[in-house]
């Protein structure tokens, strides 16, 4: 019994010596295994849920591929929309400009004196006024109007007395509008009345 009792003594450190100079011991961890951080703490997944899952994803990704497609073909047909729109425009309005083209092309045919050339030129721009005034476009007032900068664009000034000062003595270019738009300005000289001036 006795040897027994000096091997255990052998095998157990004796707690006043001193540890190896060096080694520290290894830290217990301080909480739950939980809070280890790196350590995934989910529950493992089935493989019956994997497949559903995966399933569930690849049905998203079908849908997000056919909703893009979707979007860009309503991009491609809306901006197909808009240039079929816009030649429609421009061929109804080309469409009514058409005769007085014609008409142009035969006054230039024509063998008729000066004076008959003018009166055919004057119809024509009659028919022009009259196809503008259906599409809604109209002359700016301009001639003996006050001078406006927003509806008109002086070229410079004319003395005169017989005009009211700052008002329109001659129009060079007529301007138009389309409905209230304004489509250019009326290209104008004003009248610089020195008389009202003075007074």
């Amino acid at each position: 019994m006795p040897n027994e009792e000096t091997e255990l003594k052998e095998l157990q450190p004796s707690e006043d010596a001193p540890e190896p100079a060096g080694e520290e011991a290894p830290a217990e961890p301080s909480g739950p295994a939980e809070e280890v951080v790196g350590i995934d703490t989910a529950p493992p997944v089935s493989r019956q849920e994997f497949e559903q899952m995966k399933a569930e994803r690849d049905v998203l990704v079908d849908r997000m591929a056919r909703l893009q497609a979707e979007f860009e073909n309503a991009r491609k047909r809306a901006e197909r929309e808009r240039i079929d729109y816009r030649d429609y425009a421009v061929g109804s309005v080309v469409e009514k400009f058409l005769p007085v083209l014609d008409n142009f092309e035969l006054a230039l045919k024509s063998d008729g004196t000066g004076e008959q050339l003018r009166s055919g030129v004057e119809l024509i721009v009659k028919q022009m006024d009259e196809i503008l005034r259906q599409m809604q476009v109209t002359p700016v007032p301009a001639l003996g109007e006050e001078f406006d900068p927003r509806q008109h664009e002086a070229l410079g000034t004319v003395e005169c007395d017989d005009i009211p000062d700052q008002h329109v003595a001659e129009e060079i270019r007529r301007g138009y509008r389309l409905r209230e738009r304004l489509l250019r300005p009326a290209l104008v000289r004003v009248a610089s009345n020195p008389k009202q001036v003075s007074e």
